[in-house]
């Protein structure tokens, strides 16, 4: 196991190149030769060491949906159809702008510190890390406290969605108990060293959405409209910016850029690449949400997890078996981060045992296994989540950051990146990250924050904390549905 974890974290190594452009460009360069000299095997080293254009495009685009893709038609119902759409493109294509802006952000901090002498051997940099020296301490502390807050969160989100899937599948235990299972289960992730060890895992994790999306709208299709259906969202303020915040929660899934970008042999060829993994999942997003509302309507209000309303049979059980899978992937990527901080906050980062270092992890993930206990609202807590954490930490703090970054004559000259080719004045850089900052405090975080909340407190109230089994059938319906005829449930199909 130590040969295994020696060969992930020499994967991180940058090379010692003297070009400054060069140490950014050719980052990690030589590093299969390495590998293939430590004694792994090449299929060892396929499989588990991507660095790679493409593993960092699987990486975002598998991370980007997950479970959030079952709670779209959920949102579909609080803004109409019309609103989830456009609001889909309008904040995929946003979050792709801070995610370049987070890509900027870090090759100018690595080429300054490079520059001076830096180091980066055994040690994955952050965005907390990129903030900290482009900016100050007081970055520093602000984009840690929001970065680790909302990654905790992430995870805890995952986890409860293990337990709200698997339910249908097997409602013998209640979603509390699947918690404690998938808890234990997802605690695992401790053994994969870092981002660049996920490459089978992403390749894996997007399938598996791809295939969950398409049986959605498919499904939903062949279902056709259920009987009486009505579509009447967006019929309150408080559902509609609900649904949007969510909608911003799906598309702000870039907390783990940086650490993406430090596992790629050239992080300078990131630039665009979260840009192309949206227009990837949008071809999985819209088809599935747009289906699932044609279908059900406004019976999605009270059923945010999508599975609730498909046809239970086998294609819908093996996506839900593959969605419990992709979960498990994400809170390995929504936690690993975290795992870092904890092991420089600790002093084990540096080292090489991977049983060491599992076990210096595991103290992460027992808030998370709480927290998912006692707030089991799937559905939603994305949009509190969406509203109070990610429209600060994925959308508002970058563009502040790239702002104040170049806002010397001096800097904008030094700069390790120019502005991009479709923008390449800094003046309209400026005007977009301004319009960026302002749209999402007052929509996103004043206004969604004010819905999500209200939702959140709603839930609650109506089904206290430490629900047992958020959203289950009452008994005698259950029981009823498990008799009812099977011409019937064939009837459905």
């Amino acid at each position: 196991m130590s040969a295994g974890m020696k060969q992930g974290e020499e994967a991180i190594v940058p090379s010692g190149n003297d070009n400054e452009g060069d140490q950014i460009n050719g980052n990690h360069t030589g590093k299969i030769d390495e590998h293939d000299g430590l004694g792994g095997s090449k299929l060892s080293n396929f499989l588990w060491h991507g660095g790679s254009v493409w593993d960092a495009w699987f990486s975002c685009a598998s991370n980007q949906v997950a479970q959030v893709l079952l709670t779209l038609p959920y949102s579909f119902s609080q803004l109409g159809m019309l609103s989830g759409i456009v609001l889909q493109i309008f904040y995929g294509l946003l979050g792709s702008w801070t995610a370049y802006l987070i890509s900027v952000l870090y090759v100018e901090y690595r080429a300054r510190k490079e520059k001076e002498g830096k180091n980066f051997k055994n040690h994955v940099i952050q965005w907390f890390e990129v903030l900290d020296g482009l900016l100050g301490s007081y970055w520093k502390a602000v984009g840690l406290a929001f970065n680790c807050t909302f990654l905790l969160f992430g995870s805890v989100i995952q986890l409860i969605a293990c337990a709200s899937n698997i339910y249908y599948i097997n409602d013998h235990l209640d979603k509390r108990t699947w918690t404690y299972i998938f808890g234990a289960c997802c605690a695992t992730t401790v053994f994969i060293p870092s981002f660049h060890n996920y490459r089978i895992w992403s390749f894996l994790g997007l399938g598996m959405t791809t295939y969950t999306a398409w049986y959605m709208a498919i499904a939903s299709i062949i279902h056709g409209q259920a009987e009486g259906v009505k579509h009447s969202g967006p019929t309150k303020l408080v559902l509609y910016f609900t649904g949007a915040t969510n909608i911003l929660y799906t598309f702000g899934g870039h907390a783990v850029t940086v650490e993406i970008m430090h596992a790629m042999w050239k992080p300078q060829k990131f630039k665009y690449i979260y840009l192309m993994a949206t227009l990837y999942v949008f071809t999985l997003t819209i088809p599935s949400a747009s289906a699932v509302y044609w279908a059900f309507g406004d019976a999605l209000l009270d059923h945010s997890n999508a599975f609730s309303l498909l046809p239970k049979n086998a294609w819908r059980d093996a996506a839900v078996i593959l969605m419990l899978i992709h979960q498990f992937i994400t809170f390995g990527f929504a936690c690993t981060p975290l795992y870092f901080v904890w092991e420089k906050v600790i002093g084990m980062h540096d080292t090489k045992s991977i049983c060491l270092r599992a076990l210096a992890r595991l103290p992460v993930v027992i808030p998370i296994w709480f927290l998912a206990i006692i707030f089991p609202f799937f559905g939603p807590i994305n949009s509190a989540v969406g509203a109070l954490l990610v429209s600060f930490t994925v959308y508002i703090i970058p563009s502040l950051a790239h702002m104040l970054t170049y806002r010397s004559a001096s800097a904008r000259q030094n700069a390790a990146e120019k502005p991009p080719f479709f923008m390449p004045s800094w003046t309209a850089m400026y005007v977009l990250n301004a319009f960026v900052v302002v749209w999402v405090l007052i929509v996103g975080f004043g206004f969604g924050g004010w819905a999500s909340v209200t939702n959140f407190v709603r839930q609650v109230d109506t089904f206290g904390l430490f629900a047992k089994c958020y959203q289950c059938k009452p008994p005698a319906a259950a029981a009823a549905a498990a008799h009812a005829p099977v011409s019937a449930l064939h009837h459905r199909l």
